[in-house]
């Protein structure tokens, strides 16, 4: 007799949730997509128009192996694709003598994940691009071989993907019916229907603790993040993606940006984490505080920017874990209920790594690493934890 299909129910259809999506289809899986706005929607942590992708990350792993088997991936879907999502600008990392501990932690790493990268003086730095004002900057890292992703872009593509290998999407809420208690048998549908699946997966971002309240709650924290976009100065290529690379900045905050794209100006973010935010009904608009800080550090770090007029903002929402760690288990009540979120600001660029690892953890009943587990949690409470968040999750 044929082997029965096990039936995959996904929820969520972000960076997360599509390619998990994708390679349970691939691993053998009937499954079922949902998204209540669709992919890349602008309620989602993934819409928006770029995330940057590199393997610079301090002493916290395990995220540039990750990040570089991710890289992998991106590229060679972008081949099956014909459709470009990857935009290899080069990231620099710039830092600070006596601060540089994440630089200097993520030297050893980048060689061991063979991740091209160049050690640069300030000299160096100056004379590679000197439309950088590097006051306070002693050296920095460079890696050559990364950049940036399109975020909606990329969204829609994994589930046009998904879609066309035989996937079902549909564009319908989950609804809240003691999901935390697992006293449910299906699960229940904002048009109505129902779903039964063998094996479901919430990736669903901001909105995993409302559907949760008990095992995930405040675990996930959606936080407020202001993007800015200025205008370049007419004739001045300088500042576009073809003369100047992705950029990190350890400086008072910590800030970074990706060079102007596709028309669409130079994008600048604060990473530091912003305030508590409704990712449903909150209202998107930048504070005037924030437009002001991003002036005065593009004055003084771009100097020919100075002037630059405010061409698009957003405002879009982490989803904080406590230690900015991903969250990646199964339901402590529900064997066959995987609960994948906290993507804490650096998820998107992880999503290929992520989806490939949840279809094995899914499909050959295995178990998360630790690092991902939400025992994490309790260990954490029971010996008092650190600080609030890890620095720099971009």
């Amino acid at each position: 007799m044929r082997k029965k299909r096990p039936y995959s129910v996904v929820i969520g259809a972000g960076a997360f949730g599509g390619w998990t999506a994708l390679y349970l289809l691939r691993g053998g899986a009937r499954v079922t997509l949902l998204d209540t706005w669709g992919p890349g929607n602008s309620r989602a942590a993934s819409g928006g128009e770029t995330r940057i992708i590199r393997g610079t990350y301090g002493p916290a792993q395990p995220y540039t192996r990750m990040a570089a088997r991710a890289l992998k991936l991106w590229k060679e879907h972008e081949k099956q694709w014909k459709r470009q999502v990857f935009y290899r600008t080069g990231v620099l990392w710039m830092a600070r003598n006596g601060e540089d501990s994440y630089e200097r932690g993520s030297l050893d790493m980048l060689r061991e994940e063979e991740i091209p990268y160049q050690e640069l003086s300030a000299s160096d730095l100056k004379q590679r691009w000197p439309q950088i004002n590097l006051d306070g900057v002693s050296w920095a890292i460079y890696e050559p071989e990364s950049g940036y992703l399109t975020a909606r872009t990329a969204c829609r593509a994994v589930v046009e993907a998904f879609i066309s290998e035989g996937g079902e999407y549909r564009q319908l809420a989950a609804l809240p019916q003691e999901l935390d208690t697992r006293r449910w048998k299906d699960l229940k549908l904002s048009d109505g229907s129902t779903l039964v699946g063998d094996q479901y997966v919430f990736a669903c971002g901001p909105w995993l603790g409302e559907l949760f309240p008990d095992t995930i709650g405040n675990r996930v924290q959606p936080t407020k993040q202001e993007v800015f976009f200025f205008g370049t100065p007419s004739g001045d290529n300088r500042f576009d993606d073809q003369h100047l690379p992705v950029w990190a900045d350890h400086r008072d905050r910590f800030i970074y940006g990706i060079p102007a794209a596709e028309g669409r100006g130079f994008k600048m973010a604060d990473d530091t984490r912003g305030p508590d935010f409704e990712p449903t009904s909150g209202e998107r608009v930048v504070s005037a505080e924030g437009l002001r800080a991003m002036r005065e550090y593009l004055a003084f770090r771009f100097p020919a920017m100075e002037n630059a007029p405010l061409l698009e903002t957003r405002v879009c929402q982490y989803e904080q874990s406590p230690d900015s760690n991903f969250i990646i288990d199964r339901h402590p009540l529900a064997e066959n209920v995987w609960l994948l979120s906290g993507g804490s600001g650096h998820g998107f660029k992880h999503g290929p790594a992520i989806g490939e690892m949840m279809a094995e953890l899914v499909l050959k009943d295995r178990e998360a690493d630790p690092i991902f587990r939400l025992a994490r949690f309790e260990k954490a409470a029971a010996i008092g934890s650190g600080s609030r968040f890890r620095e720099h999750s971009l």
